[in-house]
């Protein structure tokens, strides 16, 4: 059985008597012309590999794997392993389904250096997925660009600017060494079932890392500095060794809130950390 005649993803799912759990995060896509256009997001994904976190029953695994991707794709939820189980069978392979949690797996061994992450995070594990992927060591990192749809209120917060009620933590972290950009929102109604929120696409292209700055530094920086957000960093960097010595080696005013500073003060705070 060719992609192209697999049953409709709906009558899939009520074969296997699927229903979105709310204890996994999970909300499903029905719609092929949506599910196609995330696909594209990413550019060309013909003969590309693409790493996909939970999948449930194949929506955008079949967008993708009819953009012409080899995909990985690790799902949780046993129930889905079926579909997609069939789904694989239907592209000889192309698809290779991992039974596990995300947040255990060794992505890099199973996906491969140069791999594409195209996913519907589940809610519930998405944010920690995120700091995971844009905070590590290694740099550039083994995969070429993040395609992920989040709730609109997180993805606002990746792009957020310095002086905005979003901008915190995760913006630093996202904007440090990638280009991250909304490439469209998502309405609620296009989920089975309808989250209470509006969701929408994040696209996230990893850049340079900046000399002298290790990620550890940059997050515990950024978590004590965000920790106390409406309180002066001279209170709320106070028990980080180094940062207040930073801060004034950087000519920055410690009366100064942390929402206040662009990337780069934060990062030239890192830096200085570093030499403290």
């Amino acid at each position: 059985m060719a992609l192209e005649d697999l049953p409709p993803l709906r009558e899939v799912i009520a074969a296997h008597g699927l229903s979105a759990s709310k204890a996994l995060g999970q909300n499903f896509l029905f719609d092929g012309q949506l599910l196609a256009r995330i696909a594209r997001v990413p550019g060309s994904l013909a003969g590309e590999r693409v790493y996909e976190v939970g999948p449930g029953p194949g929506g955008l695994t079949r967008a993708l794997l009819g953009a012409g991707a080899e995909v990985v794709a690790v799902e949780r939820d046993s129930r889905c392993l079926a579909p997609l189980a069939a789904l694989s069978e239907a592209v000889d392979g192309r698809l290779r389904v991992i039974s596990g949690d995300a947040l255990e797996v060794d992505e890099q061994a199973e996906a491969g250096a140069g791999a594409h992450i195209v996913a519907n995070l589940p809610y519930n594990v998405g944010t920690a997925l995120l700091v995971r992927w844009l905070t590590l060591d290694a740099w550039p990192p083994w995969w070429r660009s993040l395609t992920l749809m989040f709730q609109k209120e997180v993805a606002e917060r990746i792009v957020a600017k310095p002086g905005s009620d979003a901008y915190g933590r995760l913006a630093v972290l996202a904007q440090w060494r990638t280009t991250p950009s909304i490439a469209f929102a998502v309405n609620r109604a296009a989920f089975v079932p309808p989250p209470k929120v509006t969701s929408a696409v994040v696209h996230i292209v990893p850049g340079e890392t900046p000399e002298g700055v290790s990620p550890k530094r940059l997050g515990d920086l950024t978590a004590a500095a965000f920790g106390q957000r409406r309180k002066m960093l001279r209170q709320s960097l106070k028990g980080l060794p180094g940062a207040l010595d930073a801060l004034a080696a950087a000519g920055i005013d410690p009366a100064r809130r942390a929402e206040t500073l662009s990337v780069e003060e934060f990062v030239t705070v890192a830096r200085l950390m570093g030499t403290s």
